[in-house]
């Protein structure tokens, strides 16, 4: 009544000889991949002393130096989009070395953190709104 199987499952497919990655090695590169994005904005801000921390992580965790070719850019309009993107790429950085528990590079990531939010206009202040009576 039922025609018989004639490929395997994809699950038995899986068993193969495919090299697979284990959690911690996807986490390092999730982590590498972060930093590199940090560094090249950092290199674009011409912060070069942070660069060489970040540059250090990656050295760390590739083995091997990054490559580096920016331009620093120093001020402007173009600066402030550039701390947000950082600040941006340093909150992954962060989610990514706490989960691989990672403290050097989480420490690294919260410090760059600090100091794009730093770099950022403040927001302007909500208008103060009279509190309503309770009754």
């Amino acid at each position: 009544m039922y025609e018989p199987i004639r490929t395997k499952s994809v699950h038995s497919m899986a068993d193969t000889d495919f090299p697979h990655r284990t959690r911690e090695e996807e986490l390092d590169i999730q982590l590498a991949g972060h930093l590199a994005a940090l560094l090249a904005v950092t290199d674009d801000l011409g912060l070069g002393h942070a660069a060489e921390l970040i540059a250090e992580q990656l050295t760390r965790l590739r083995g091997t130096p990054p490559v580096r070719t920016s331009a620093p850019l120093h001020g402007g309009p173009d600066a402030i989009e550039l701390h947000r993107r950082a600040l941006a790429h340093a909150g992954r950085a962060l989610v990514v070395a706490a989960s691989r528990a990672d403290t050097t590079a989480a420490i690294l990531a919260a410090e760059r953190m600090d100091a794009h939010k730093a770099a950022l206009p403040s927001p302007a202040p909500l208008p103060a709104q009279p509190l309503a009576p309770a009754h």
